[in-house]
């Protein structure tokens, strides 16, 4: 992780339509964007998107693997956050990369994002969480993102989080496969796949 002058974080698109993009991350520690090491083995595991994919990044930071998931070639990408420091850094990452019209941005709370979203009717092929560590977020999320009906029936839900975490609460509905990093694993909750 290599750290820019203004605090941040360097970060790029690695690969498809925006690839070589630089992208800002929000200052300070508020966040932790998804380090390209990270991201580069997360799309090595999924494989090629379909593009006709809806992606929702949850606790979306940067935007940086939405905007992956666009430049890959899904169709749309819903990005969620509350932070306004994070919703203004995801409008300019996206303006940046000219993947406007393939994304729509909501700042608002992650229950509230997902009620709309399931009021909307709108089934996600792709679903990345990543809050902030050691908050309960992540099973939150997953419970409101089963009771809002909010997955394809071949959906993948990809959790960053603190390699602490236990989800086996939740391997009756998923199938479970983590990767660990250091301090960070990415755990990958699948349904008919």
């Amino acid at each position: 992780m290599k750290l820019l002058n203004s605090g941040g974080i360097k970060l790029r698109v690695i690969t498809g339509i925006a690839k070589g993009h630089k992208l800002k991350a929000p200052k300070g520690m508020n966040t932790r964007p998804t380090t390209d090491r990270i991201k580069e083995n997360l799309f090595n595991i999924i494989g090629d998107i379909d593009c006709n994919s809806l992606v929702l990044d949850l606790f979306a930071g940067s935007g940086n693997v939405g905007i992956e998931f666009l430049s890959r070639g899904a169709e749309k990408c819903y990005f969620i956050d509350v932070n306004i420091s994070s919703y203004k850094v995801i409008l300019e990452n996206i303006k940046k990369t000219k993947l406007n019209k393939k994304s729509e941005i909501y700042r608002t709370t992650y229950d509230k994002a997902l009620r709309v979203l399931g009021n909307k009717n709108i089934k996600f092929n792709y679903v990345f969480l990543d809050p902030p560590y050691n908050k309960d977020l992540v099973k939150k999320a997953l419970n409101f993102i089963d009771v809002y009906n909010l997955l394809a029936k071949d959906a993948l839900v990809i959790v960053e989080h603190e390699k602490k975490l236990d989800l086996s609460e939740f391997s009756s509905k998923y199938h479970i496969n983590t990767r660990n990093y250091g301090d960070t694993s990415i755990s990958f909750l699948s349904i008919g796949r």
